[in-house]
């Protein structure tokens, strides 16, 4: 295979977002707000969006904050407002954005605004502390109650999941104030994502790690540059949403190991790392660095 686009002129290539979550003064939606950087540009994307079960963005807005931003891209993003962020968001992204210097990283950090309303609530407050009182298996169900698209998105929030909850060694790590955060709460919910290419001799080692609120994630992937094929393939966490659940399909990294980066592994990544068996951070973390490996040099 050929050395990626973004590794054209040096030996690594990193990219990192900073992302976070503040409740809106109403208490009824919130602010995200998303930087990516990288060794060429960084955006600031800022949505103010209503929790599930609608996903709808109230208005968004987007800055340059360093390098080459086509200026279009950026007036393009507030005709997002209205959208809702569901199946079909990216494919409105590109059109508003164009294909324009910084667009693809505009679109990257809508998609983790995205991922953001998926991990803050606007619950009745009663509710959320009962939930609480209740430990993992009250957060469970708050869960379920708080996002519709849950269910079966990984092993997690499968029946196979929930029969877990009573079993030892079992924690949450969510607090009330994910679900019920006080109007204008500022940082209810702030991650760092951090997504890194190199080239060492003969291979391509993609590493990428996670941490916010609940999680904290790494997985390392050493690519034959020769035949294309994933020869090594590891993931490590250091704190899951539901300890003694979510560590189930963590391993599931390893099934990856043979597999050639070809422009259908981001398909079969869905179905090895992802749904109802899978691990839905596990399964995006990969996904980001095979997009990465596979962008063009303006990205």
């Amino acid at each position: 295979m050929r050395t990626p686009a973004l590794l054209e002129g040096r030996s690594g290539y990193e990219r990192v977002i900073h992302a976070w979550s503040d409740c809106v003064t109403s208490g009824d939606a919130f602010r995200h707000t998303v930087r990516v950087a990288d060794p060429d540009r960084a955006v600031q994307v800022e949505a103010e969006a209503l929790p599930s079960p609608s996903y709808a963005i109230r208005s968004v807005s987007a800055l340059p904050l360093a390098g080459d931003v086509d200026p279009r891209a950026l007036d393009g993003m507030a005709t997002l407002a209205g959208a809702a962020m569901v199946a079909g968001l990216g494919r409105r992204v590109r059109e508003a954005t164009g294909g324009g210097a910084g667009a693809a990283l505009l679109l990257d950090a809508v998609i983790e605004v995205a991922r953001l309303a998926r991990q803050v609530a606007c619950l009745p407050r009663e509710r959320a502390e009962r939930a609480a009182a209740a430990g993992p298996a009250g957060f469970w169900e708050l869960d379920r109650e708080g996002w519709i698209d849950l269910s079966d998105s990984c092993f997690t929030y499968s029946e196979a999941g929930r029969a877990r909850l009573g079993g030892p060694g079992v924690a949450a790590a969510a607090t009330a104030e994910l679900y019920s955060p006080r109007p204008g709460q500022l940082r209810v919910f702030e991650r760092k994502r951090l997504l890194h290419l190199a080239r060492e001799g003969a291979r391509l080692w993609l590493r990428a790690s996670l941490g916010d609120n609940v999680h904290g994630f790494e997985v390392r992937y050493e690519v034959d540059l020769a035949s294309g094929r994933i020869v090594s393939a590891e993931s490590t966490t250091s704190r899951l949403p539901y300890a003694g659940i979510c560590s189930e399909p963590q391993g599931k990294a390893r099934t990856l190991l043979g597999e050639t980066l070809d422009p259908e592994l981001p398909r079969r990544v869905q179905r090895l790392l992802g749904g109802a068996a899978g691990c839905a951070q596990l399964s995006d973390l990969t996904s980001d660095l095979l997009k990465l490996a596979a962008a063009p040099r303006v990205y």
